[in-house]
């Protein structure tokens, strides 16, 4: 009778949870009195759980970390370049992605930040002397990708201080010129930046530029213009490449922003990497000392060395962006409620996380590989080249699926997803497009050029 009776206090108690307007409708699809009697057969510790659940109180799932590094390959760095990039992540996370939308929706640069990321010791990582760390470049690509991972603005900005304009000195400058900028830039007291394409000349730059310069005694005159020029409406110095009129061959220059007849302007209404300030240059009879000639720039194939190097670090970029959007999206996947559940335990959802996943791996081993030899001596311009194709396409790929799985939401700034996919054109884009990018690998590959 005991038992009996404690049956019928648990069952009040079930029914007390259930809301009788569902079990009026609940009547007409199932036999009540047969689930009734159900419910009287089972065990106590049964109807303990059957009514923990209907309280809340089931154990709640545990979602995995979230980590697009699925095969671990920053574990493969050294221990104090590991800590190197962990401290980059944790800056990326606490200093960028609060402002990163606000700072990309305005189209303006977060000029507070520059001394904050001077503190991190990583511009010119890998570089020797002049103040620069000396580490690997393998670093240096993680690097890339921590930064391109919350923000690819922050992340071409750096690349182009770093990268282009540091390196510009570093492959084609003099001692002098080293030493008076190299120290400074490494401490971002001095910001570069570079200028290579043009109006109307993007990859054929390497025959074609109409930007030129003229020998006048002690002094060089450059004449034309430059467009897309990262972080050029504030540097101090632009890395100027021009076209010699007396030998045809192409010469670097460090243009300083007060050089009379030099002037930048702001490019506006940018759909991608609105946070970089891009500039539209012009050079009007812009003399420029002898002293500011890259003393060992003398070809377009010492441009071509600059590019080589950083070429690399747009595919980390490319791995970055991709990352950051996947990592969004499986986040939002387990947010994310729809037909009573979060839509990560859907078949379809999982599948392209999945495939998104597959694409990431594939880049970041491609790209881990890549700066191995670089770091060996082994790198050439194929190589970087075949990474910059496959990275790009492939971050196109996942940002799409990636904005795919937000739906709707996916529009909006405030999910972040939004700024990847726009952001993710840029990169697709620059530093040598898909098609000129292919043809280096097709020559590399077959002997033959099919360059027009």
């Amino acid at each position: 009778m005991k038992n009996f009776l404690n049956k019928i206090s648990g069952m009040r108690q079930l029914l007390s949870n259930i809301d009788l307007d569902q079990i009026a409708k609940l009547s007409q699809k199932v036999d009540l009195p047969k689930m009734v009697g159900l419910v009287s057969q089972m065990s106590d510790a049964d109807l303990s759980k059957m009514m923990g659940l209907l309280k809340g109180g089931g154990k709640p799932k545990e979602i995995p970390p979230i980590n697009g590094d699925f095969y671990e390959l920053g574990k493969c760095l050294p221990k104090h370049e590991r800590e190197i990039q962990l401290r980059v992540r944790d800056f990326m996370e606490r200093e960028i992605k609060p402002i990163a939308n606000d700072y990309w929706n305005r189209a303006e640069f977060p000029m507070h930040i520059i001394p904050k990321m001077a503190e991190l010791d990583i511009a010119g990582l890998t570089y020797q002397g002049y103040g620069c760390p000396g580490h690997s470049a393998l670093l240096e690509g993680f690097i890339a990708m921590e930064m391109a991972r919350v923000d690819t603005s922050i992340s071409t900005f750096f690349g182009v201080q770093s990268g282009l304009a540091m390196g510009s000195l570093y492959l084609c400058g003099s001692e002098a010129q080293k030493q008076e900028w190299l120290p400074a830039m490494q401490k971002l007291e001095k910001i570069g930046a570079f200028g290579l394409t043009e109006p109307e000349v993007g990859s054929g730059a390497a025959g074609g530029l109409t930007t030129t310069c003229k020998r006048k005694g002690d002094s060089w005159i450059l004449n034309g213009q430059k467009k897309w020029i990262g972080n050029a409406t504030f540097s101090d110095m632009t890395i100027i490449w021009a076209r010699d009129l007396d030998d045809n061959q192409v010469k670097g220059f460090i243009v300083r922003k007060d050089n009379p007849g030099f002037q930048a302007e702001k490019l506006k209404d940018k759909m991608a990497l609105r946070t970089v300030q891009n500039a539209l240059i012009t050079m009007t009879d812009c003399e420029v000392p002898e002293a500011d000639r890259l003393q060992n720039a003398n070809s377009f194939k010492d441009t071509a060395k600059v590019l080589r190097m950083t070429r690399a670090g747009v595919a980390w970029q490319a791995v970055g962006c991709a990352r950051g959007a996947y990592e969004l999206a499986l986040a939002y996947t387990n947010e994310r409620n729809q037909f009573g559940r979060p839509i990560a335990s859907f078949q379809l959802v999982q599948d392209l996380l999945v495939t998104m996943l597959g694409d990431l791996t594939a880049m970041q081993t491609m790209v881990f590989r890549l700066s191995q030899m670089q770091d060996e001596g082994e790198l050439l311009d194929e190589h970087a080249s075949l990474a910059k194709v496959f990275c790009t396409l492939r971050m196109r790929s996942i940002v799409d699926h990636a904005r795919e799985l937000f739906g709707g939401n996916g529009i909006l700034l405030q999910h972040d997803i939004a700024r990847f996919v726009a952001d993710a054109e840029a990169v697709y884009s620059y530093e040598g497009t898909k098609e000129i990018n292919s043809l280096i690998v097709g020559r590399a590959i077959t002997g033959h050029s099919a360059f027009v």
